[in-house]
């Protein structure tokens, strides 16, 4: 059962591009951004919001005719002041201050080093156009399809799914794949230098209610209405003890907040292309006291059970927090800092969208 909006979009002309005054292109990035010419075809009728870590001096350059607003720390600091503090810096958890600063409804997060992917034919893929379809037809948490989506075009629910079910609720999170360079923590990228993704599997799935999963943030899209709060993506990278693991943890409050207010997350296609391996070394000093602090923490997760006046994505985010200190502290003090951190992000976010903290419940379709 479609959605109105995917039943407007499915309405458009042929090449009109989807959604386009409703989403944001949010990059996080050190250098000029050269591979936005790859991407021009599908990405040039967009606005993207870039957010540049690293030296604030250095000056990033943008290929022309696109539409773009551009922040340095300097930026951050001056429009959050105090609250900036939640914001990383030296690490692509940065980008998540594009996510607070957007006014738009949905959210495309891509990195830098990510290409157009070619499907099994050798046709570019539009990883932009898939993610709008995943966001904007219904999710199916509490019952699994075999044929994976019923909602993509081809299939349907199979013999024995639950008619009182077959409705779905609203997808919040889309989250893509990559092909070439793997998604890999430091130790398996030692093990396994050569290896690279070469299969392209044709599938989208709903990840069921109460599963966890590792959330890459590289070729990630949202609706920031339903779940745009929870999307913070932690303290990393300069100053902090561990690095590599914001997009992670962002993935694991989210899915526990959706998990809660009933709605849906879904993996699969579409895919890109990563073209540059990260050095394990590097990443290995980044990851390291997480490759053990994970042990501990999806544990928690697991567990976590959130309250039912908790209606917001806000209010199940603080008391998260509130949970994060009472049980992860004794892992190690950088969780005290983290749950601190976690309410400065929240108090910041509704300073600069005060409609999203008026208290109306989310998880509800718009």
């Amino acid at each position: 059962m479609e959605s109105a909006s995917a039943a407007e979009t499915a309405a458009l002309p042929k090449g009109t591009p989807l959604l386009k005054d409703e989403l944001d292109i949010v990059i996080p990035t050190i250098r000029n951004l050269d591979f936005l010419e790859m991407w021009r075809p599908f990405f040039e009728p967009y606005h993207l919001i870039i957010v540049q870590d690293g030296d604030p001096s250095k000056t990033i350059k943008v290929p022309d005719g696109f539409d773009y607003e551009l922040y340095n720390r300097n930026d951050i600091n001056r429009i959050l002041g105090p609250k900036a503090s939640c914001i990383s810096f030296k690490d692509s958890a940065c980008r998540c201050f594009g996510y607070m600063m957007s006014k738009k409804k949905y959210i495309f997060t891509i990195d830098d080093d990510c290409f157009v992917a070619k499907d099994p034919a050798g046709k570019p893929v539009n990883a932009l156009e898939q993610h709008i379809k995943n966001l904007l037809s219904p999710s199916t948490p509490f019952f699994f399809n075999t044929l994976y989506d019923p909602f993509r075009e081809g299939t349907d629910f199979v013999r024995g799914y639950p008619f009182s079910l077959r409705e779905g609720v609203p997808t919040a999170v889309s989250h893509g794949l990559w092909l070439n360079i793997p998604d890999y923590d430091a130790p398996t990228q030692l093990v396994k230098p050569a290896e690279r993704n070469t299969r392209y599997v044709d599938m989208v799935l709903t990840i069921p209610k109460g599963t966890l999963f590792p959330m890459c943030g590289m070729n990630l899209a949202f609706d920031r209405h339903l779940i745009g709060p929870a999307m913070y993506f932690g303290l990393m990278g300069d100053g902090q003890p561990i690095g590599r693991y914001d997009d992670m943890w962002a993935g694991w409050c989210t899915k526990v907040i959706c998990d809660h207010l009933g709605l849906g997350v879904k993996t699969g296609l579409p895919y890109i292309f990563h073209s540059k391996a990260s050095n394990p070394f590097v990443n290995l000093k980044k990851e390291y006291k997480g490759i053990f602090w994970q042990e501990e923490i999806i544990p928690f997760f697991q567990a976590v059970t959130l309250p039912k006046d908790c209606t917001t994505v806000q209010k199940c985010y603080i008391e998260l927090s509130k949970q994060v200190k009472d049980k992860l502290s004794k892992v190690d003090p950088y969780f005290d800092k983290l749950a601190d951190a976690m309410v400065t992000w929240i108090e910041a976010w509704d300073e600069l969208n005060p409609a999203a903290g008026s208290g109306v419940p989310n998880g509800k379709a718009t």
